[in-house]
């Protein structure tokens, strides 16, 4: 709590007001009372406005008087104030002329763009707050968590396995077991399972506050949400309705306890931030926040007022306005420095590119401020490198060797050449070895690889579903991508054909153990390691029922799978030259390269041959890698509709072959030394001394 002058110079009704402090913006506890600040460049006057908790009408306003303005920020100091019962909003007066940009009423209370805390949705999907006039309030909390000694892990960026999930969808099934599902107490509950899995960072997607009411509705008897939480309300508030302990105003805490338990457990926490647009919508959307605070600031806008739509979600932010990447910037630090958290991925980041015209920037300042923050210096950065205006940028993302992207390129050649197109092949090689064709000049690292996110099939749905089947979202199955690079192996959807069913699980095994041993950071999605299904939807965003929760009955199904991924996260975390931090391709202290390419005869492969079947192998140096000794690993892929034998490299005397994994039950080790790789199956060795 800070001090500062607390005598108070104005006075209405029972309370005692002063000019506040412009730093921080947001409301903020100072020695006898509240101190709020507020930006608008173009408001001609702000009105403070204070209800008691969930009462409809407000209790004070105080307009800001002329003196308490400095420069464009509105700010004033409270006394007297119960910070556990009292809720806060604004009023601003200014001009209305939507098409010269601005969209002053005062008749609105909005929302502080910096509230910690955000009042009326504190239950999911409960309406605490009825009608077409709900305003989402600003709530005081104290800064007060025991962090008990923790701080972020700061493990290297190459040793994660990140597990993407989403808070309630994890939990919420009832055959999730826990006393309160669909929470972030939820997820600590699940802690010994992460651990079991062998998972060291989880990324949460959207935590920030948003209104699953949003677009509500109803179709084929079900309720409609805006169940992802990508249209943000309050970035700087925990979304309240993912916390038990909500009602009672302990959200912030339950989150940092969430973390606080992670880390304890080795486990790093990112989380998935939405700053390319916000819940506004376009020229027809609510007056939440920032279109009735400074509407000019916050948004691109066309000549004639109106929003560029870059998101595909009616409004894009004005990224690189210098309000609002500081806007940005303070969210982020806030996030590391209050709540502890690992790092964050960019949903959209290709936006946060662009300037006010709507072009791309070679050095936009947002992403460079971010990328040198002292306060962010050890947090991960990761983009999703594409927006909805058809910028495309994986490969060549601004990143000042700071930020990492989210590889869609490799999620795209790894389905192709699995389902077996052998066009794929020499793309595959690129992407094994950490994607250098596109990363040239900086790590591995700089790729997050994937196979499966929340957008899109699941694991188990993209290997028994050829098409998407996204009816129940009420769109008539326009919604979603048509181009998924998925085969549903002989029968759509869900069967009991055996060898369908085995054909299947051996795909999600063949592409499971490429992700998890290719070079650059490997991310699982929530569930795929025991098949979960979204029953062929690929685009559940509004579904807050089965097809987008976990069903933890799967796992006792699908016990095989979960044990074969148990198992390759620890081979990974077993062997570094997997995780390698600089691309390396040449020869090391065992006499054979890091990595090399094989064909079905060793030392024999064209990087530009088209062909179903590749092998790897990765020499370990146990110098250059810090082991107890050296290792040779050997990977061999065959998508081939036909069986296939390998013959091996010959590894240094005093070694042998060890078979680590298989995805079909026949491929082996042969008398002859060589491998036997069934039709569509992968066969893992290791070569050890013996």
């Amino acid at each position: 709590m800070r001090r500062i002058d607390t005598f108070p110079t104005h006075r209405t009704g029972g309370l005692e007001y002063r000019a506040g402090q412009v730093f921080p913006f947001g409301a903020s506890l100072v020695d006898g009372g509240v101190n709020f600040s507020v930006y608008s460049k173009d408001a001609t006057g702000c009105t403070l406005v204070l209800y008691h908790h969930s009462q409809p009408e407000p209790f004070a306003e105080i307009p800001f008087p002329d003196s308490f303005r400095i420069g464009n920020v509105f700010a004033m100091l409270v006394f007297g104030l119960n910070i556990d019962t009292v809720e806060y909003g604004y009023r601003f007066d200014g001009p209305w002329a939507p098409e010269k940009g601005y969209r002053f009423d005062p008749s609105k209370v909005l929302l502080d763009p910096y509230a910690k805390s955000v009042s009326g949705r504190s239950v999911w999907g409960r309406k605490e707050e009825n009608g077409p006039d709900f305003v989402h309030r600003g709530q005081i909390i104290r800064e007060d968590y025991d962090w008990e000694g923790d701080t972020p892990l700061g493990l290297p960026l190459s040793d994660l396995v990140i597990y993407e999930m989403h808070v309630r969808s994890f939990t919420a099934h009832p055959s999730s077991g826990v006393r309160h599902p669909g929470t972030f107490a939820g997820i600590t509950e699940k802690i010994p399972y992460l651990k079991k899995l062998g998972i060291n960072c989880v990324e949460l997607m959207p935590v920030f506050e948003f209104d699953e009411f949003e677009n509500e509705r109803e179709y084929g008897g079900r309720r409609l949400l805006n169940y992802w939480g990508y249209s943000t309300v309050g970035f700087f508030a925990p979304k309240a309705g993912y916390a038990a302990s909500a009602p009672f105003g302990m959200e912030a805490d339950e989150l940092k306890h969430t973390v606080r338990l992670l880390h304890q457990n080795g486990i790093e926490v990112l989380l998935d931030v939405v700053f390319n647009h916000t819940a506004e919508g376009n020229e027809q959307g609510p007056a939440i926040s920032f279109r009735g605070i400074d509407n000019r600031t916050y948004y691109l806008l066309t000549p004639d007022g109106g929003y560029y739509n870059f998101s595909g979600c009616g409004n894009t932010m004005n990224c690189n306005n210098a309000v609002v990447r500081s806007m940005i910037r303070d969210c982020l630090r806030y996030w590391v420095s209050a709540f502890h958290v690992d790092g964050f991925r960019f949903d959209l980041a290709s936006i946060m590119t662009r300037d006010e015209s709507g072009v791309p920037m070679v050095a936009p300042p947002l992403l460079e401020s971010l990328a040198r923050d002292p306060v962010l210096g050890r947090s991960k950065l990761i983009a999703e490198a594409w927006d909805a205006g058809g910028l495309y940028q994986v490969g060549c993302f601004p990143s000042w060797r700071r930020w990492s992207e989210w590889n869609g390129r490799y999620r795209d050649c790894v389905r192709r050449f699995i389902k077996g197109d052998y066009r794929a092949a020499p793309e595959l090689l690129q992407r094994i070895s950490g994607s250098p064709d596109l990363y040239e000049g900086r790590v591995p690292a700089s790729s997050v690889n994937f196979i499966t996110c929340h957008d899109g099939f699941t694991l188990r749905d993209l290997v028994s579903y050829n098409d998407k089947h996204n009816e129940a979202n009420g769109e008539g199955n326009r919604d979603g991508s048509n181009d998924n690079c998925s085969w549903n192996c002989g029968q759509e959807g869900e069967t009991r054909d055996p060898e369908v069913l085995d054909l299947r699980l051996r795909q999600m095994k063949n592409m499971l153990t490429v992700l998890l041993t290719s070079r650059g950071v490997p991310m699982l999605l929530s569930g795929d390691e025991f098949a979960n299904t979204q029953y062929g939807n690929n685009n559940a965003y509004c579904q807050d029922n089965e097809v987008s929760w976990l069903d933890w009955d799967q796992l006792d199904k699908n016990k095989d799978l979960f044990t074969f991924v148990r198992k390759l996260i620890a081979f990974r975390m077993e062997h570094p030259v997997l995780r390698a931090r600089e691309f390396s391709f040449g020869y090391n202290g065992t006499g054979y390269p890091d990595l090399s390419f094989h064909g079905l005869t060793p030392w024999e492969h064209d990087w530009n041959s088209e062909t179903l079947t590749v092998a790897c192998l990765w020499a370990e140096d146990h110098e250059k890698y810090k082991t107890k000794q050296d290792a040779f690993l050997y990977l061999a892929v065959n998508a081939h509709w036909e069986d296939h034998v390998f013959r091996l490299p010959v590894i240094p005397a005093g070694f042998a072959w060890h078979t680590e994994a298989a995805s079909s039950g026949y491929g082996r080790l042969t008398d002859t030394g060589n491998a036997f790789v069934p039709a569509r199956s992968v066969l893992l060795l290791t070569g050890k001394k013996r």
